[in-house]
Formats: C-alpha cells, sequence, structure tokens
C-alpha cells in the first residue's frame, strides 16, 4: 500500500503553539503514523462531512482525506471542547 503524503493547513502552525511541547510532539507521531493508514486506530468520520478525527488525550486532530492524489490534510488540532466549532 502506498503512503500518504501529509499536508498541513497554515492555521494549524497556531494550534501547535496553544499545545505543550510534550505533546505536540506525540501528537506528530500520531499524524505521521496516519501516512500508512489513515483509517485505523481511533479514528472516526465526522457525521455527514468528508472529514475525519483522530483522539489524542483531550485533543482532536481533525483532517481530510484526498483518496485520489494519496494526501491527508491536517485541518484543525485543538482541545476536544474547541475542536468541532469551526465546522459549523
Amino acid at each position: 500500500m502506498a503512503k500518504y503524503e501529509i499536508k498541513f493547513n497554515t492555521s494549524v502552525k497556531k494550534d501547535f503553539r496553544r499545545i505543550p511541547n510534550k505533546d505536540v510532539l506525540k501528537i506528530l507521531d500520531l499524524i505521521n503514523s496516519l501516512a500508512d493508514d489513515p483509517y485505523s486506530g481511533n479514528v472516526k468520520k465526522l457525521s455527514q462531512l468528508d472529514k475525519y478525527r483522530i483522539r489524542y488525550r483531550n485533543y482532536r486532530i481533525v483532517y481530510r482525506i484526498v483518496k485520489n492524489e494519496l494526501i491527508i490534510c491536517i485541518i484543525k488540532i485543538a482541545d476536544r471542547k474547541d475542536a468541532y466549532k469551526f465546522l459549523k
């Protein structure tokens, strides 16, 4: 199986600034593991949206998958209470 390329929205850089460094490293490891299989693990499809989320502690990583180009776009990384506000 081919690996997916991971791309980040420009706003994700700001998201990382709000997260402690020790958690940022774990989140990056988790994101890198998505390159092998973006559907495995604790991944859930967001209802009626073409987006997915994966959890790390109280943080949510929201992303979308471009299947025909093998790209994962990281859209948002935030605390669970704030992660879905931008979807409304």
